[in-house]
């Protein structure tokens, strides 16, 4: 019952609101540094942060390895809790230097849950983020579960809200065939659903899941 509601979730969203282009970036590594100061934040001031870090030449793992973390956090100010998140980033890119020499292409041969793992003993990488390194990043059949995704289905009584990330991913694992396109695809019309109708205060009139 739960996976067939799941389907007709995504014709549903994909009929209305058709194919989202995610993710916004224009290298895997761009989209995991995305992922990482996309925190607590909106896009747009993602945006203008990873902005700073091309204008100065420095949107790459050499770069922001050697990069003092002060002036890290002086460029990725616009994304908010730039202390914080340069700290975090720093971490990642440690991570990437040390383990795959600092290169995306050679992380992306790891084997998905060795990676998964591997993510989150990063400091400051939980699940949600380590998912979107490797959904959206190193295209890995991971299924990545938000605020958005959570809310829409705890509505429509598939899942309770306060259930826990894993067993949100779970439902999608067991229902849906695993498949790096209809994952991207799914997560993205959530959001969409999510920042269009399915807001704190819903405006269920005219969404397209009104009657499921």
């Amino acid at each position: 019952m739960k996976n067939k509601k799941l389907i007709e979730i995504y014709k549903r969203l994909y009929k209305s609101f058709g194919p989202q282009h995610w993710w916004p970036g224009d290298t895997p590594f761009e989209v995991a540094v995305g992922a990482i100061l996309t925190q607590n934040t909106n896009w747009g001031n993602v945006e203008k942060a990873i902005n700073n870090l091309k204008r100065e030449k420095l949107l790459n793992a050499k770069a922001i390895h050697k990069m003092p973390v002060n002036k890290l956090a002086s460029l990725i100010r616009p994304a908010g809790y730039f202390n914080v998140k340069a700290k975090r980033l720093k971490s990642f890119i440690d991570f990437l230097m040390n383990d795959y020499h600092g290169s995306m292409g050679k992380m992306r041969k790891g084997e998905m849950y060795s990676l998964r793992e591997k993510l989150l003993s990063v400091n400051g990488i939980g699940p949600e983020t380590a998912d979107s390194i490797l959904l959206f990043a190193l295209a890995k059949p991971i299924f990545v579960i938000d605020a958005y995704t959570k809310r829409v289905l705890s509505r429509h009584d598939i899942l309770d809200h306060d259930e826990s990330y894993d067993k949100f991913q779970e439902l999608f694992h067991s229902s849906l065939k695993k498949d790096v396109k209809l994952f991207n695809e799914y997560h993205a019309l959530f959001v969409r659903v999510g920042k269009t109708f399915c807001k704190t205060k819903p405006v269920c009139g005219e969404c397209p899941l009104n009657s499921i």
